[in-house]
C-alpha cells in the first residue's frame, strides 16, 4: 500500500481552482489516468495499487464509468477557469492498466479526448504487464488511439523476477513487444536493477535481452527500498540483503555503455531513447513543469503552480464522485523557494540541463566545484551557461542538487 498523502490545505468540494490562479493555455497540458489494480503486489512497490482482496466497496468493472465522472468534473473546473486546452499527452499508469478490458481503456481515452480535445500527433501511452498483453488487446487499444506501449520487463533473469515478486515469464515480454509492433505502436521497456541476489552478469543479461527486442525507448531504474513495502520488511529482518550502492553504480555504467553502443541516447538520468522523437513526452511534461490533471484514486495534478491529490482508496474515490463532489483530498501552492528546489531537482536530470541563471544567485559559484569534481560538463557550463551532468554526475545527481540548493 502506498504511503500517506501529503499534508496540505483542504480542497473544495466542487474542485474549483483559486480565483487568483492565472493558468496559461500556451503551457502544454496532459492527462494521467491511474488504474489502481494489480493481480499481485510486488514486494518493492509502494504505488497506490490494490489487489482484488483489497477492493472492499469498489468494483473493478465500474472503474471506467467512475473515472469518467472525474473527467466531466475536470472539464467544468478548467472551463470555468479559462484553462481548457487540448491534450498533448495521455498516460495510463498503475497498477496494471491492462487488467481492465481494452474496451474500458478505450472508453476512458475517448472520454478525456471528448472533454479536452487532443493535438495532432499526441502521445498516448499505456503501461502493461507482459502477461496481460495479447494481439487482440493491443489492436483494440491502437484502434482507440493509443500510440505507445510501456512494457514492464524489469528483468530477463527468472531468479531476479522472483526476488521482485514479478509473476510474468521472460518470454512473454517478447510476445508483448511483437504484438505492440504489429499494431503499429511505439514500444518502451522498463528495467529495474539492484534486486536482491542480482549480479552484474544478471543485469547485463537483461540489458542484452532488452536490446534484442529492438524497442524505441528503455527506462532503467535503480531499485529503491520504500518504507512499508514487503521488501523493506525482508531487509529489516535480514532475510535478503539491501541494495549495494557500488554494485548499482556499476550496473548504471553498464547500462549506459551498452545502450549507447546500441544507438540509444540518454535524455533523463534513467531514460534512453533511440531517437529524440522516441522520448517519453508525457514524462518530460512532468520534468519540465507543464500542467496535467491526474485522474483516479491517489492521482496528483498540477495547474499553474497549484497541486492537488485525490483520496487514495477506490471506494472513497467512487463515493465522492457519486455524491457529485471532487475526489481531491488536499492541495497546496508551493512557495518560490520550494518551486526553485523542484526546478533544480528535475531540470538537472535532463540532458539539456539547467540554466545557471536559474540557480539562486548565492549558490551559482558552487558550479565551479562541481566542474572540478567532474560532475558537470565543462563545455555546457562555460559556453552555454548550463549545468549538464557528466556520467559521474548522473551517478551522483542527488549530490549535485544538494550543492546547488542547500
Amino acid at each position: 500500500m502506498a504511503g500517506a498523502l501529503p499534508l496540505g490545505d483542504p480542497a473544495p468540494a466542487d474542485g474549483r481552482l483559486p480565483a487568483d490562479l492565472t493558468p496559461d493555455i500556451a503551457v502544454p497540458f496532459s492527462a494521467y489516468l491511474h488504474v489502481p489494480f494489480c493481480r499481485v503486489r510486488c514486494g518493492y512497490c509502494d504505488f497506490n495499487t490494490y489487489t482484488s482482496g483489497e477492493l472492499r466497496g469498489a468494483k473493478q468493472e465500474d472503474y471506467a464509468s467512475t473515472l469518467l465522472r472525474e473527467v466531466a468534473l475536470a472539464q467544468g473546473v478548467l472551463s470555468d477557469a479559462d484553462a481548457l486546452r487540448p491534450l498533448d499527452t495521455v498516460f495510463f499508469g498503475g497498477g496494471t492498466p491492462t487488467l481492465l478490458p481494452a474496451g474500458d481503456l478505450g472508453r476512458m481515452l475517448d472520454g478525456v479526448v471528448s472533454a479536452f480535445g487532443i493535438r495532432d500527433g499526441a502521445e498516448v501511452t499505456v503501461e502493461a504487464n507482459p502477461d496481460t498483453v495479447t494481439p487482440e488487446v493491443v489492436r483494440t487499444l491502437a484502434d482507440a488511439g493509443v500510440t505507445r506501449m510501456s512494457i514492464g520487463m524489469q528483468s530477463a533473469v527468472p531468479h531476479v523476477l522472483a526476488a521482485l515478486d514479478r509473476t510474468h515469464r521472460p518470454e512473454n515480454v517478447s510476445t508483448a513487444v511483437h504484438a505492440a509492433r504489429d499494431a503499429g505502436l511505439d514500444v518502451s521497456v522498463d528495467l529495474i536493477y539492484g534486486a536482491p541476489g542480482e549480479s552484474l552478469a544478471d543485469w547485463e543479461t537483461s540489458l542484452d535481452a532488452a536490446l534484442a527486442l529492438e524497442p524505441d525507448h528503455i527506462s532503467a531504474y535503480a531499485l529503491i527500498i520504500e518504507d512499508g513495502t514487503k521488501l523493506a520488511r525482508q531487509i529489516r529482518r535480514g532475510e535478503v540483503p539491501a541494495p549495494d550502492d557500488d554494485l548499482q553504480a556499476d550496473m548504471y555504467e553498464a547500462a549506459d555503455a551498452r545502450l549507447s553502443a546500441a544507438g540509444f541516447a540518454w535524455y533523463e538520468v534513467s531514460n534512453w531513447a533511440r531517437h529524440d522523437g522516441n522520448r517519453s513526452r508525457h514524462n518530460l511534461a512532468y520534468w519540465r513543469g507543464s500542467d496535467w490533471w491526474g485522474f483516479g484514486p491517489g492521482a496528483h495534478s498540477h495547474v499553474a503552480g497549484l497541486r492537488w491529490w485525490n483520496v487514495k482508496h477506490p471506494a472513497a474515490y467512487a463515493q465522492r464522485l457519486d455524491a457529485g463532489d471532487s475526489p481531491a483530498a488536499g492541495r497546496e501552492r508551493p512557495d518560490a523557494e520550494a518551486r526553485l528546489l523542484e526546478r533544480v531537482l528535475l531540470q538537472s536530470r535532463l540532458v539539456e540541463g539547467l540554466a545557471i541563471d536559474e540557480i539562486a544567485a548565492d549558490r551559482r559559484d558552487r558550479v565551479a566545484g562541481l566542474l572540478s569534481d567532474g560532475l558537470v560538463d565543462p563545455t555546457a557550463a562555460l559556453r552555454e551557461r548550463r549545468v549538464r551532468l557528466t556520467l559521474r554526475g548522473r551517478l551522483l545527481a542527488d549530490a549535485v542538487v544538494r550543492a546547488l540548493t542547500d
